[in-house]
């Protein structure tokens, strides 16, 4: 018996490596080639504009995806689907670095993309399968960590392997891994389950939802170059609302929907993802001014950037596992709570900031924003999935991821908006980048930024702090009515 134990300890164990060497992975690629699209545009003769896209294309393909291969999850077995998806996605890292052409190198970048999107959407519902009650805060905190430490080391990463070999290895890398990886699963991964009787896709809600995902996300990301007021912006909004509208009506006439939208009626779920959404909001609103902050206006050398900028998935590396450890003991909302306020203090701190600031005082406000990310996003990933009936885990998983990209790639267009909106107020001309010589609108365009960003993630609090207080609000007149 005891004997039966321990290996099913190690086989869990053995499981979470898997799930955080897959997320690891895929949230690197999101970033890594940011530092080499110069040197990629050069080798295969496209524009710094078209060259952008080699991003693009892998966030707006997972997010097009990720319900779906949520869904097929809960469907044919979230560890089968999930297996697919690391064959798809080590795939298409090997073909990204063997094309010679740009259209060749978006194409594979789809690929790795759809193998991303379905390991991404399966891997919290796989760890909650794995993993019980008094121990799956620590795990998804592990599994939390990595994704941060994947999204955040890719710029330094990247930049060091396109100075030590070509770009190609950016990809590459990823193969042995995937690899290694892959049969690793096949050991330890049990029997998958799927639901019972003959259940479809809901093929229609799928085709609703990748017309709306894809035309915000290319609005969102080309209003950084256009503006929002352009009409092609406007004109893919519009078409974006109007296929969600389209989708939630769908949803709530099918059989078997994309998105059972019960799973909102959960407060506890619908607060839990609203916040994560918030928080990533905030924190890439940081994550795309601090490096022009260290390199730009402070002349900072990328190295030294790099350390600073370092401090970051350093110390949520530390703080992710053991906040996920903790709300195994005491809970998941207080730390929730305590985390978002933590980093909307750091997030103040940061908007403080001049032209010429204290290095230390830099260190530390970066600092307090990790803490409380950290603090943050493994209790609130235990509060998503731990509200979530067991044949919903997959949608509910990839919810959870879908909202991480949209948080990203809107906190990166609030963020160009604000800072650059700010320099030109200042300046009295309109400007879309560093303007050498203007120190004094630069910061001025930062601190509007992050002051943004330090409400955005206090109004995460507070809705945090009404459900808490409501809670025991209802649960004290409970116990006045025995």
């Amino acid at each position: 018996m005891v004997a039966n134990q321990t290996e099913t300890y190690k086989s869990r164990w053995t499981i979470l490596f898997v799930m955080v060497m897959a997320t690891f992975m895929s949230t690197l690629d999101s970033s890594i080639v940011n530092v080499a699209l110069p040197v990629m545009a050069d080798a295969l003769g496209a524009t710094s504009s078209a060259i952008a896209w080699v991003v693009s294309a892998y966030l707006i393909t997972i997010s097009a995806t990720i319900l779906i291969f949520g869904k097929l999850g809960d469907i044919w077995g979230q560890m089968k689907i999930f297996q697919i998806g690391l064959v798809i996605f080590t795939i298409g890292s090997f073909l990204c670095g063997f094309t010679n052409s740009f259209s060749g190198l978006l194409a594979a970048r789809v690929i790795q993309a759809v193998g991303a999107g379905a390991s991404m959407a399966n891997s919290h519902g796989i760890i909650t399968r794995s993993f019980p009650a008094e121990s799956r805060g620590r795990a998804l905190g592990i599994n939390g960590a990595f994704v941060a430490l994947g999204t955040l080391t890719g710029p330094p990463l990247g930049g060091f392997i396109v100075s030590v070999t070509t770009w190609e290895y950016l990809f590459w890398i990823n193969v042995p891994i995937g690899i290694i990886v892959f049969l690793i699963g096949l050991r330890v991964f049990p029997k998958t389950e799927r639901l019972p009787g003959k259940v479809k896709l809901d093929l229609p809600g799928a085709l609703l939802f990748g017309a709306a995902v894809v035309p915000l996300f290319i609005a969102l990301q080309e209003s950084i170059n256009y503006g929002l007021a352009n009409f092609w912006i406007l004109l893919f909004i519009g078409i974006s609302a109007v296929s969600f509208v389209l989708f939630f009506w769908v949803e709530k006439k099918a059989q078997t929907p994309l998105l059972p939208l019960e799973i909102f009626k959960n407060r506890w779920f619908t607060v839990s993802v609203f916040c994560a959404f918030l928080s990533f909001v905030a924190i890439f609103i940081s994550t795309i001014i601090l490096p022009f902050y260290l390199q730009d206006l402070l002349k900072l050398t990328p190295a030294l950037a790099g350390l600073i900028l370092a401090i970051f998935p350093l110390v949520l590396g530390v703080v992710s596992p053991a906040s996920g450890h903790m709300s195994d003991r005491i809970g998941s909302e207080f730390l929730t709570l305590l985390g978002l306020s933590v980093t909307s203090a750091g997030l103040f701190l940061m908007s403080t900031l001049t032209a010429n600031p204290s290095f230390l005082a830099l260190g530390i406000f970066i600092a307090v924003m990790a803490l409380g990310n950290g603090l943050f996003q493994s209790p609130n990933n235990s509060l998503v999935m731990s509200s979530l009936e067991k044949k919903n885990l997959g949608i509910g998983g990839s919810v959870n991821a879908l909202v991480r990209n949209i948080g990203m790639v809107a906190g990166i267009s609030l963020a160009t908006m604000i800072l650059y909106g700010g320099m030109s107020s200042r300046l009295g001309y309109a400007v879309n980048n560093f303007a050498p010589g203007a120190d004094d609108a630069f910061v001025y365009g930062m601190r509007l930024a992050y002051i943004t960003a330090a409400l955005v993630c206090a109004a995460g609090a507070i809705a945090t702090a009404l459900r808490m207080f409501g809670r025991h609000k209802k649960a004290g007149a409970g116990t006045e009515g025995l």
